[in-house]
Parts: structure tokens; sequence; C-alpha cells
């Protein structure tokens, strides 16, 4: 109801000066400016006087879409706007190897120059490909706003893309693609994203399937990028090791059921190998326990490390992968001793039958020599 007398009275007001600005003709020039900005002055302190006891939230929410992107806006009293951007991340694991000095040559232009000497990757910016997405994110800087995707790519085989949508991610990995070896069957795949509040109290803050940042930076994105990178790629090769431990646990029960095996020694060996290569690969390859230069500049840095590598559970997953490991080196190294055992025992066999043909022709010949000698 305050509402609407407060309308009410300054249609009034708002007539009234109608009729005052009328009859001010007959006034001079200057006391009819004095007298209307008077009456103007008088009208708006009315209104908000007016508006003055209605009650008002300090803080009103908006959700919107900001160039493509989900944001949020928050308006205070002052009507100061805080823009947060959405940033999506995905991870890939796509191949074993990926060749980074000719994707760099290839890619010159768009390689970012490295802020640490890690040689494990490299980090590529586009602005202008493909031009359907650019309006996917942005930043306002003065007139005019720009938008940046960028790939890091990592030699163990994975590749993270920074602010790319789903449809376009294809074009981005064929260009990896173009240099990787070992491309696999399956490419595994994962999803994040990338909160951006620059008025966050803190510097960062973690959530469910995200992380929230004051400001979102190129050693930012590579520190993301190699948590997520190494988490994809120890998927694999935790499917990998997986795979080995049904195998042998398949083996055990034939085992037990028959008391024998069939497995060849080739086949033997091939699973030797391949786990071998696996540790290898997650140890050094991966780098799971390198530390991080620009962690080691940055504290802020080192805290969003650090709780990407709580958020994946990097280490309690490592731990999981070696104490499988081992049990695929116990039942290698038992199988290797059974399959050595079986080539003694064989050995031993060719050897009795090769005395015993040896016995055989011996007595042969005595016999014969006799035979001939008369009576």
């Amino acid at each position: 109801m305050r509402r609407f007398q407060a309308l009410f009275n300054l249609n009034l007001l708002l007539r009234s000066s109608q009729n005052i600005s009328f009859s001010s003709t007959i006034l001079p020039p200057l006391q009819y400016s004095i007298s209307h900005n008077h009456l103007a002055r008088s009208v708006i302190s009315y209104f908000l006087r007016s508006f003055s006891t209605i009650p008002a939230s300090s803080e009103a929410y908006e959700v919107g879409f900001v160039s493509g992107h989900r944001a949020h806006r928050y308006k205070s009293v002052d009507e100061e706007e805080e823009v947060v951007r959405y940033v999506p991340v995905k991870a890939y694991f796509l191949s074993t190897s990926i060749d980074l000095k000719s994707l760099q040559v290839e890619n010159a232009c768009d390689v970012i120059p490295p802020s640490s000497r890690s040689l494990n990757y490299i980090a590529l910016r586009y602005s202008d490909f493909p031009p359907e997405i650019m309006d996917i994110g942005f930043k306002e800087h003065r007139d005019h706003r720009y938008s940046y995707r960028y790939v890091v790519v990592f030699q163990y085989g994975s590749a993270v893309l920074f602010n790319i949508a789903d449809h376009e991610a294809e074009q981005y990995l064929d260009i990896v693609r173009k240099h990787a070896s070992g491309l696999l069957s399956e490419m595994r795949k994962d999803d994040y994203a990338v909160v951006e509040k620059p008025y966050l109290p803190t510097w960062m803050q973690g959530g469910l399937d995200y992380i929230v940042l004051k400001s979102l930076d190129i050693d930012g994105i590579r520190i993301i990028g190699s948590v997520l990178g190494q988490s994809i790629a120890l998927d694999h090769y935790i499917r990998q090791v997986d795979d080995m431990v049904e195998e042998f646990t398949d083996i055990n029960r034939v085992m037990e059921k028959t008391g024998n095996f069939d497995m060849k020694r080739k086949k033997l060996f091939q699973l030797v190998g391949k786990a071998n290569s696996n540790l290898a690969d997650v140890i050094i390859r991966l780098g799971l326990f390198d530390r991080s230069e620009i962690a080691w500049k940055n504290a802020n840095y080192a805290q969003i490390l650090e709780y990407l590598r709580e958020e994946y559970e990097l280490n309690q997953r490592f731990g999981s992968l070696d104490f499988k490991l081992k049990f695929v080196e116990h039942n290698i190294h038992f199988l290797q001793e059974v399959l050595q055992n079986r080539r003694s025992d064989l050995l031993e066999w060719g050897v009795i039958i090769l005395l015993t043909i040896e016995i055989a022709i011996s007595m042969y010949e005595i016999v014969k020599d006799t035979n001939i000698i008369p009576s």
C-alpha cells in the first residue's frame, strides 16, 4: 500500500509541476530556472522519501548466460555487478605418446612460451579458431571482447582443453592426433570446470567437479591441466593392470581345479613386459611425483596443486596400482618358476632318454660282437 501511495503522490506532484511550468512564462528566465530546478529536486526528494520506508533486499541474485557461458550476477546496493565466468575443462587420454617437437613446429604461432623447464608438455592458445565458437567465454577489456581457448598437450598422451565446447573438441584433438603414436581404440575422457570469481574472499574454493578461483591465468591452466592429464592417464594404466590381475586370477582358478596351467612362455614374457612398462610409464613419464616449479615459486598455485591432487586421489590411486602390480609380479615369479621346473624336467627326461638309447646301442654292439666270435 505504501508503494501505491507513493506513486499516487508522485503523480499529483508531476501534474502540479506542469501547471506551475505553464504559468511560469510570466516569470523572468532566471526565476523560472531556479523555480523549475527547485521543484524538480523537491519531487525527486519526495519520491525517494516515499520509497525509503519500503523494505529492500541488500543483494539481488540473477542467473544468466554470458557469451555462451553460464554466469551469475550479484547486484549490491551500490549497483556494482560481479560477473562469474564458467570455463569448461575436458581431459582426454588418446595415445601412448605424442611428439611435442613436431607439434610445436607446426603450431609455432599458437605455442605459449614455457614458464618452467618442464619438457613433457606444451600449451597452445587459440583466439580465432573456429569462428562459430568465438562467443564461448570472454573477457571484457575496455571497448572490446576477446575469447581464448587453451590446449595443454602432454608427451605421455594426454590433452586438456580449456574453454572449448563439446561439439568443437574433436577439431582440436585432430591437431594433436597428427603427432600422436599408439592411438587408443577407446579414448578416455573426464570433465571438469573452473569458475572465475574476482571478488572471492579467498584465493580458491573447491566444489564438486569444479574449482573456484579469483582469476585464471596461464600458470593456473598449466597446474590444473597437469593434474587432470595425470589423472586421466592414470585411469588408463589402472585399467591395464586390472586386466592383468583378472587374467592371473583366472589362471589361479584353473590351477586350483586342475593343478596345472597351460600358459605359454611367450605369453608370460609379454605380461612381464606389460607390467614393467606400465609401472615405468606411471612413475617416469607421467611425472606423478615430480616437483612443479610453478607451485614451488607461488604458494597460491601450490594450494591449487595440493587440492586437485587430493580431490583426484592421485596418491591413493597410485598406491592401489602399486599393490596390484605387486600381485601381478608375485604371480609372474611363481609361474616363471613353474615353467622353469617344467623345462628342467623336460631336459632331465631328455638326458634319461639319451642315456637309455646309448645304453641300448652299447648292449647291441656287445651282443653283436659276441655272436661274431667263433665257438
